[in-house]
């Protein structure tokens, strides 16, 4: 009897445990005209998403002050960073803050990535990924230099490629190389670990006949990246995220040319299942990225005064 309520004890403690330990998760979003900086919203299954009242933090930097497609990845130590675009256009770098509660932040940085191409027109969607491999962060977005590519489908101010940099502690940073040219314009690409050594490159083919999510597949996070695959997402598509829930992923996007967001669910990035059915977002979600937080930080989140 004695071991029956020992064993019943140990039972209860471990289900008390996990559940104070069970990870949430968390949707990154900004609402236009991008001037009232982050918003949050939070899933306990990653399909129904709450919205957290107001702005959690607001752009203080970039000419334009604004920010859009917040991209937030939590460290090995806890940490959260996050990036975003600070201009439309004219910028020639993003934006950078941290955080251990995602309510108290450090002081808003610059981060002039692209300060050595004076003839740069912008710098959209950075979006960071953190490499546990070399124990680094890589940070991609994407850019139109002028005259750098061939023109293809595009004007030369709307011919974008992916450049990236990579830190351990975002204070330094290497040296902004190009990140991915896959023969057109792309913009919005998103990094994704889906084994060991097997990396898969979510992205947005922004030629006009196209604007819509293909993928692409590496054997590391800086690639090289085998050819795109054919769209996965319907005409007027963009701003891709993606997070583990289970078995498979969930590929998020804005359906922006239907004014609604829709998901795709897989197993393994080459086949798809629709299940844009059986998500539900806060009204005025725009595109941003999903993080894991725990059930105190969400607690707090709330609470905030």
């Amino acid at each position: 009897m004695k071991k029956i309520f020992i064993v019943i004890i140990i039972a209860v403690c471990t289900l008390s445990y996990s559940q104070k330990k069970k990870e949430i998760y968390l949707f990154t979003s900004f609402r236009e005209p991008a001037t009232e900086g982050l918003y949050l919203g939070y899933s306990e299954d990653g399909y129904h998403w709450k919205g957290l009242e107001g702005s959690f933090l607001k752009p203080e930097i970039g000419a334009s002050k604004i920010m859009r497609d917040p991209s937030i990845t939590k460290g090995a130590d806890g940490t959260y960073h996050m990036v975003w675009t600070t201009d439309w256009k004219g910028g020639n770098g993003f934006g950078y803050a941290s955080s251990k509660d995602l309510i108290h932040w450090s002081e808003q940085q610059y981060i002039p990535v692209m300060k050595n191409e004076p003839e740069v027109v912008n710098v959209w969607a950075p979006e960071i990924f953190y490499d546990d491999v070399k124990k680094e962060y890589i940070v991609i977005w994407a850019s139109t230099i002028p005259f750098r590519f061939p023109k293809g489908a595009e004007e030369e101010k709307n011919n974008h490629r992916m450049y990236y940099v990579t830190t351990k502690d975002f204070k330094t940073f290497s040296d902004t190389k190009l990140y991915y040219d896959p023969g057109f314009s792309v913009i919005d690409c998103v990094i994704v670990k889906k084994a060991k050594k097997d990396y898969v490159l979510v992205l947005k083919d922004n030629t006009r006949p196209m604007r819509n999510i293909k993928v692409a597949f590496g054997k590391s996070p800086l690639g090289p990246f085998e050819k795109s695959s054919e769209p996965l997402t319907e005409y007027l598509s963009e701003g891709p995220t993606v997070v583990k829930v289970g078995k498979n992923w969930l590929l998020y996007y804005d359906n922006y040319g239907s004014k609604n967001y829709k998901a795709l669910s897989t197993p393994d990035f080459v086949h798809f299942k629709d299940v844009s059915s059986k998500i539900s977002l806060p009204e005025g979600h725009k595109h941003g990225t999903i993080t894991t937080i725990s059930s105190e930080v969400l607690k707090g989140l709330i609470d905030r005064k």
